[in-house]
């Protein structure tokens, strides 16, 4: 019985001691797998044979495929398109920069004119012996001969010819040629109070011109000069009374219609680096007509100094600008010439260095408003008579 009852016990020993072990086998095994899972998750370590892991409620994430080209911005290629140039503004500034070119052939007219009366006599007296004078000028340049010849006792032949270049106002003339002649009839057997009469013509048939037009646009000023072929014309007639009041002194008054034509050969813009609203200009003739009332006064000082003064009042009247001109943003653009007043002015002091030969300081010009303006021409001359 004894034996009996050790037997049993050791067999419930046994029994117990096998279900606890395999009790500590199990609580174990269950806490290392949850370790490597822990682990797995949490330290991102790969596992050298992935195995799948079953979620209750699994998700897919797709991953994004990889471009070849960063889809942020710059771009490593420019855009296909650029970024428009602002569009310039001016047109009407460029179409108003045509009545500039108006007023600087108007301008060229007068000019013309004023130094071609130097070849006429302009600064001296109406009634003198005949002579033969060069001379030189600066302020426009110009150099020529000039003088006059009795034909009778009643009837005279003034003529000369010159060279010159001048500018004024935006133009400028070069290698221009200027010839002028005129007849005057002086009623000498009148006394001497008396009656005289002009008439002549000055012409300068071809000469190199450049004119600058100039206009504003919303990028910058434009300045463009062109270069062309011009040519002057001019006749007129003169009716006065002179007078010697002593054996020294000399005076006249009279009163003069000029016509002028001036020939411009077309043109267009030359080539610029900057010139939006470009223009061509057509061939065409500008035309003008004066009205001149003027005096003049001739005195010998002494033996040796003779000196003159001349001047008067000029009116413009039925002035044409010949200019037709196509601009870019404007069309067709015909410029006005309005009719102009101004002074002109002259004088002379010759001094007789020796019987016959006389040195000449002498001054023309022009006093008033644009576009005639305020000009002065002087020059030098040496002045034989015969």
């Amino acid at each position: 019985m004894t034996i009996s009852t050790n037997v049993r016990r050791l067999i419930l020993a046994s029994v117990l001691t096998a279900v606890a072990a395999f009790a500590l086998v199990a609580f174990d095994a269950r806490q290392a797998t949850a370790q490597g899972v822990t682990c797995g998750s949490e330290c991102g370590e790969p596992t050298p044979t992935p195995s799948p892991t079953y979620s209750p409620t699994p998700t897919y994430s797709p991953s994004p495929s990889p471009s070849p080209y960063p889809s942020s911005s710059p771009s490593p290629y420019p855009s296909s398109s650029p970024s428009p140039t602002p569009t310039p503004t001016g047109a009407d500034s460029s179409g108003n920069s045509i009545g500039g070119l108006a007023n600087q052939r108007f301008n060229q007219m007068i000019t013309n004119r004023v130094l071609g009366t130097v070849l006429l006599g302009v600064n001296e007296q109406v009634n003198c012996s005949d002579c033969i004078s060069a001379f030189g000028s600066a302020g426009s340049f110009s150099a020529g001969i000039h003088g006059r010849k009795q034909l009778t006792s009643n009837l005279s032949l003034l003529a000369g010819i010159a060279y010159t270049q001048y500018s004024e106002g935006g133009y400028n003339i070069t290698s221009a040629p200027i010839g002028a002649f005129a007849l005057r009839y002086d009623f000498t057997d009148w006394g001497s109070s008396r009656p005289f009469f002009d008439i002549g013509t000055i012409l300068t048939p071809w000469e190199k011109a450049r004119y600058t037009r100039s206009y504003n646009t919303s990028l910058g000023p434009v300045s463009v000069t062109s270069s062309t072929n011009a040519s002057n014309y001019a006749v007129y007639g003169r009716a006065g009374w002179m007078s010697r009041v002593s054996p020294r002194d000399e005076v006249a008054a009279s009163i003069e219609v000029w016509q002028l034509w001036q020939r411009v050969s077309g043109y267009t813009d030359s080539a610029v680096a900057f010139n939006p609203f470009d223009a061509s200009i057509a061939t065409g003739t500008d035309r003008t007509n004066l009205v001149k009332i003027g005096g003049q006064w001739t005195r010998l000082y002494g033996s040796n100094i003779e000196a003159n003064i001349n001047g008067g009042w000029v009116q413009s009247f039925a002035s044409h600008s010949g200019i037709v001109a196509t601009v870019t943003g404007d069309g067709m653009v015909v410029p006005t010439m309005g009719n102009q007043g101004w002074f002109e002015y002259g004088g002379r002091l010759g001094f007789r260095v020796q019987k016959g030969w006389i040195v000449d300081l002498f001054a023309n010009g022009t006093l008033g408003p644009q576009p005639v303006g305020n000009t002065i021409h002087g020059g030098v001359g040496l002045r034989i008579n015969y």
